[in-house]
């Protein structure tokens, strides 16, 4: 899976770049989060370097969820120069979710 990484590292150096990064809040135990794995694998490969994917387990990354208001997941945060740009909570289509790239880019 190139283009989409498990939280590593200082998550306020992830999403401060110029790119966009979609970051996926999920928990292993939750079935509309492993629906969403396969959408964002194939949004990852399609759209390239126009975006970066970090996948964010809530469980195990709770004062990053806190702190970005994530009360239900899936929750999909799409950052810009560390600002966000867009906030989604739920299952969201392959179309949707590259719409949302493609504004941002």
């Amino acid at each position: 899976m190139h283009n989409l990484i498990v939280m590593k590292g200082k998550f306020e150096t992830l999403i401060d770049q110029d790119t966009p990064v979609l970051v996926d809040f999920y928990a292993d135990w939750c079935g509309p989060c492993q629906m969403m794995a396969p959408v964002l694998k194939e949004v990852a490969d399609e759209m390239g370097g126009k975006v970066k994917i970090i996948k964010i387990d809530v469980d195990k990354n709770q004062p990053i969820a806190q702190r970005f208001g994530v009360r239900s997941i899936p929750t999909l945060i799409l950052f810009k120069k560390g600002k966000i740009l867009e906030n989604k909570a739920g299952v969201m289509t392959k179309r949707d979710l590259t719409q949302m790239i493609e504004r941002a880019s």
